[in-house]
């Protein structure tokens, strides 16, 4: 280790960019939930849980908009796929 180090060239601010359409967040989640996220992650061969999350956020705002019809109708036919199934 040196005894002295020069950061007259260094910069402030994040290590990696933020792509665009994303914006940096702090956020405190239980920890079993972000347990369940990675340990799904784990299992399926490895990604990103924070991907994963984010499209689990983005599917329930897209229920939350979807229509009570297209609801029932989506419901009934998994019901009827998955008695087919057995």
């Amino acid at each position: 280790m040196k005894t002295e180090y020069d950061f007259s060239k260094g910069k402030r601010g994040a290590i990696d960019p933020t792509p665009a359409g994303k914006t940096r967040i702090t956020i405190r989640l239980d920890n079993d939930v972000i347990e369940w996220f990675r340990q799904v992650v784990t299992e399926r061969g490895g990604g990103n849980y924070q991907t994963m999350m984010n499209d689990a956020l983005r599917e329930y705002i897209q229920r939350q908009q979807e229509p009570l019809e297209l609801i029932l109708r989506r419901v009934v036919r998994e019901e009827l796929q998955s008695l087919s199934a057995d």
